[in-house]
C-alpha cells in the first residue's frame, strides 16, 4: 500500500492535519484556481492509493456551523467567474461519509462550490441557490491530481451565513472548525479506500 496523500490548502490546515492524521502524506497546495492547478500537476505525479482534499470552508445556509463537517459528494467550479470545468463527482463520498459518522461531529455529504474569492453575504444565497451546501477555493482544481486513484473532499466549515468570519464570536468558531479538522484527520487511519 502506498499509502493516502492528502491535499491542505492553507499552511494552518496542513499543520493541523499533519499532526493527527497518522500515515498520511500531507502537501500544503496554496490557495485558489492557479495554484490549485499547479498543486494538482505535482499530486499527480506522487504515488498514492487515493487523495484526499482536506481542509476549511464556509457553508451556505443558516443551518451550517464552525466545525461542520461536508463531504462533498460532487465539486463545480462557479460558471458566472469564468471557470468553465465540468463538475466532478467524488468517488470515495459514501465510505468518508460511512467512517466520519458517530464521531460526535454534525456530518453530512453535499456539493461544494468552487470560487476564485471569498463568497461572503449575497454572494452565499447565490451559491446555495444553486444547489451547493459549501464553498472553497481549490477542490474542483485538485481533482486532477487524482488521475485514476479514489478521489474525496473533505471540508469543515469555518465560517457560514449566521458565523461571518468578521464578526467577534469568529474566534470561538474557528476553534471549533480547528477541532474538528483534528478530528476528522485522525479517523484517516482507519480509511482504506476502495
Amino acid at each position: 500500500m502506498r499509502g493516502l496523500l492528502v491535499a491542505a490548502p492553507m499552511r494552518v490546515e496542513a499543520a493541523l492535519i499533519s499532526s493527527a492524521a497518522r500515515g498520511a502524506r500531507v502537501r500544503k497546495t496554496g490557495m485558489g484556481p492557479a495554484r490549485s492547478k499547479v498543486a494538482a500537476a505535482a499530486l499527480a505525479g506522487e504515488q498514492a492509493d487515493a487523495l484526499l482534499v482536506l481542509g476549511f470552508c464556509g457553508g451556505l445556509d443558516e443551518g451550517s456551523v464552525p466545525g461542520e463537517v461536508i463531504v462533498a459528494d460532487e465539486l463545480y467550479a462557479a460558471s458566472d467567474e469564468g471557470h468553465l470545468e465540468e463538475p466532478v463527482a467524488c468517488s470515495t463520498a459514501g465510505e468518508l461519509l460511512t467512517l466520519l459518522a458517530g464521531r460526535g461531529m454534525k456530518v453530512r455529504a453535499g456539493r461544494i462550490a468552487c470560487v476564485s474569492r471569498l463568497a461572503l453575504g449575497e454572494r452565499r444565497r447565490e451559491l446555495h441557490a444553486q444547489g451547493a451546501v459549501a464553498v472553497d477555493m481549490e477542490s474542483v482544481w485538485l481533482a486532477a491530481g487524482a488521475g485514476a486513484r479514489p478521489f474525496g473532499v473533505v471540508r469543515v466549515v469555518l465560517d457560514s451565513p449566521s458565523h461571518e468570519l468578521l464578526r467577534p464570536q469568529a474566534a470561538a468558531g474557528a476553534v471549533r472548525a480547528a477541532r474538528a479538522l483534528r478530528n476528522v484527520a485522525r479517523s484517516l487511519h482507519e480509511w482504506s479506500p476502495r
